[in-house]
């Protein structure tokens, strides 16, 4: 059986702890002991900082944690490496840089070789947007701009589609200039993907949803998408994305991916 190919993505506004218990659920649904989860902090410039965070939040979990420096890289192998783990994180931070510099080292084709294999691919904000064939970004410049992702999921993509005033308008914008169709996600949304297609949005927020978005002739439609609220996460400022981790994955269908790693 040739193993599913899931992405589990967060619009934003997920906290280090939501965000541990997001890989860490996804492990327990694919009945992965021990299981090797990679941060990749290209998107902040392989900031130190934001790296130590890492480290500190899975410092008490059952997993083997590890990250890898793309700026400052040292793995010779990146084809290698990405497909021993279970799960690669990609944080948030400047998109556009972070695409160019995967590129760059060939770290593309080595994340879509992860991915065949079975490993899970997860993030936010930027590290949503990336896996997509077009996404939303204002890194660069002042204004919200389309960008070209890696293409793992043939459509567009628009993140902090509640928590930037003019990401909505923006983004219904640039269907007339050839944007493709796809989702947009508020804060504390997740979208999960498996082999290409939609699956489940849940949220962390009563009031937070995804929506489907399309050019249907000369008109942008939004179409709201069922969103299980998880009864968790009831401050309208609390972007706790933690519960929209454990649906998607309690809810998921796909089978456990068959055995790759020792």
């Amino acid at each position: 059986m040739q193993p599913s190919k899931s992405l589990h993505l967060v619009g934003a506004g997920a906290q280090w702890m939501n965000r541990r218990s997001w890989m860490t659920i996804s492990c327990m649904h694919e009945k992965i002991d021990k299981p090797r989860i990679c941060f990749i902090p290209a998107a902040s410039g392989d900031a130190d900082s934001y790296t130590l965070q890492f480290y500190r939040h899975f410092a008490s979990t059952n997993c083997r944690a590890s990250d890898l420096e793309l700026v400052r890289r040292k793995v010779n192998d990146l084809e290698d490496f990405a497909c021993s783990q279970d799960v690669i994180y990609v944080g948030g931070g400047n998109a556009a840089n972070m695409l160019a510099i995967c590129r760059a080292h060939g770290f593309d084709k080595a994340l879509n070789a992860a991915l065949s294999a079975g490993t899970i691919l997860t993030g936010l904000s930027a590290g949503s947007i990336c896996w997509f064939q077009q996404g939303v970004t204002d890194f660069f410049g002042a204004e919200l701009q389309p960008m070209n992702c890696l293409g793992f999921l043939l459509c567009s993509n628009c993140p902090h589609y509640d928590g930037e005033v003019a990401r909505r308008p923006t983004y219904h914008q640039l269907f007339s200039n050839g944007m493709l169709d796809g989702y947009a996600a508020d804060h504390g949304v997740g979208l999960h993907f498996i082999n290409g297609i939609l699956q489940h949005v849940v949220s962390s927020r009563p009031s937070a949803s995804a929506y489907k978005v399309a050019l249907r002739g000369e008109t942008v439609m939004e179409t709201p998408l069922k969103t299980g609220f998880l009864g968790v996460g009831t401050r309208e400022s609390r972007d706790d994305d933690e519960a929209a981790v454990v649906a998607v994955f309690e809810t998921a269908k796909s089978p456990p991916p068959a055995d790759r790693k020792p």
